[in-house]
């Protein structure tokens, strides 16, 4: 059984350090799959947890449990007026500056029946904000280019809307690496090949909200897991200065 890193806990909430690949509870899309966030963390923490938002499957970094229905109430609250304030880190294609994406966005729908039957949800106002915190020159050759280039990225969203940083990112030209959904495929294979990447490079990386009790301010920070920080330093050798 995977031991779960919990990076607070108290007698009312509890936030782990989620790991790429694990989904936050079971799914009717995730056929096959035994180990859950949501199980994981009641068996090793002996109770009962209620997931108050999620993160997809192949994200890394901070998720919140509450521990009470009451405070589950409380917490989903603060989500849904957008008082929760989150970070994200991302590596993307090409040279980005820093902005604002403001696009509407749908949900994608999960069931396979009403995939088949062209089914779609109403978009939603959906806004993120992002900042540069790198560019990278990396020399690989792809098509007319000698050398590819790549950015690192912090995004603060301020909508809540699903897998919105990812089809923001490839809204504006800069879709997130190892990203098998709305990515770019040869980028995914020249990270596989060279940096032996094998996951989403997006990971939850800050969090602040008020305690749902105490109504102090909590802020919780990560770093981006190991495996994605591994390759961050790789690229930042290749780190330009424009």
């Amino acid at each position: 059984m995977t031991q779960l890193k919990i990076i607070y806990q108290d007698d009312d909430m509890v936030v782990i350090d989620k790991p790429s690949g694990l989904l936050v509870h079971r799914s009717k899309m995730a056929h096959g799959v035994k180990e859950f966030a949501l199980q994981l963390l009641r068996d090793q923490i002996g109770k009962k947890v209620y997931p108050v938002h999620r993160l997809d499957r192949p994200t890394s970094g901070i998720l919140v449990f509450a521990l009470s229905e009451q405070v589950l109430a409380e917490i989903s609250t603060q989500f849904e007026h957008c008082q929760v304030h989150k970070t994200y880190q991302c590596v993307v294609r090409g040279y980005t500056e820093s902005g604002v994406i403001d696009h509407p966005l749908s949900d994608p729908v999960d069931d396979r029946r009403l995939l088949r039957q062209g089914v779609t949800h109403e978009a939603k106002d959906a806004v993120s904000e992002y900042q540069t915190l790198a560019h990278y020159e990396m020399p690989w050759p792809s098509g007319k280019f000698q050398t590819t280039r790549y950015s690192l990225v912090e995004v603060y969203p301020k909508t809540g809307r699903r897998h919105q940083i990812r089809k923001h990112m490839d809204h504006i030209a800069h879709p997130i690496i190892g990203d098998t959904r709305y990515g770019q495929g040869s980028h995914n294979r020249m990270f596989r090949e060279k940096l032996s990447c094998h996951r989403l490079l997006l990971a939850a990386t800050k969090l602040e909200m008020e305690h749902p009790v105490t109504k102090q301010l909590l802020h919780l920070e990560v770093p981006p897991a190991e495996e994605m920080k591994a390759v961050i330093d790789q690229l930042q050798v290749h780190q330009t200065t424009d």
